[in-house]
């Protein structure tokens, strides 16, 4: 029974109107897999990037494995992610036509130990629109303290 990991871009959706999201998988070395399963990563100043018709993940941290050698990985590099040539298409065109951004969200292992990478096509929001969720969120608490209080 493997444990699984769950870490989140807490920020994206407080910064970003989420638009549509897509799962892919990540490749990494030995020791990166080792660390994510240490739960030892960080996704909050992520963000992906084509290069060649192929989507990287930049600025992403994974801890060094405590326990590596010499063939330890750098803790910040280009990560490649793999996705379907449908869906890579379709997020080169949304990118360069409509000025959308690519950001992970989630950074999850499967049932399998296969760690993925949660991305989501967003938009970047105003002021105005991070001032409405805050009080979406506060409205949201309050009304959950007067259900429990009953």
């Amino acid at each position: 029974m493997l444990k699984t990991i769950n870490i989140y871009n807490k920020r994206a959706k407080f910064d970003y109107e989420i638009i549509e999201t897509f799962t892919a998988g990540i490749v990494l070395a030995g020791t990166e897999i080792k660390s994510i399963r240490l739960g030892k990563a960080n996704i909050t100043e992520s963000f992906c990037e084509f290069s060649n018709n192929e989507l990287f993940a930049i600025n992403t941290y994974i801890e060094e494995y405590t326990f590596g050698n010499q063939f330890n990985h750098k803790a910040r590099s280009e990560r490649k992610l793999l996705l379907n040539k449908r869906e890579l298409k379709g997020l080169v065109k949304s990118v360069q036509a409509k000025g959308l951004t690519i950001i992970p969200l989630k950074l999850f292992t499967n049932e399998k130990g296969m760690a993925k990478l949660q991305i989501g096509l967003c938009k970047g929001k105003k002021t105005y629109d991070k001032r409405e969720s805050l009080k979406e969120q506060d409205t949201k608490r309050d009304l959950d303290r007067i259900k429990k209080s009953f």
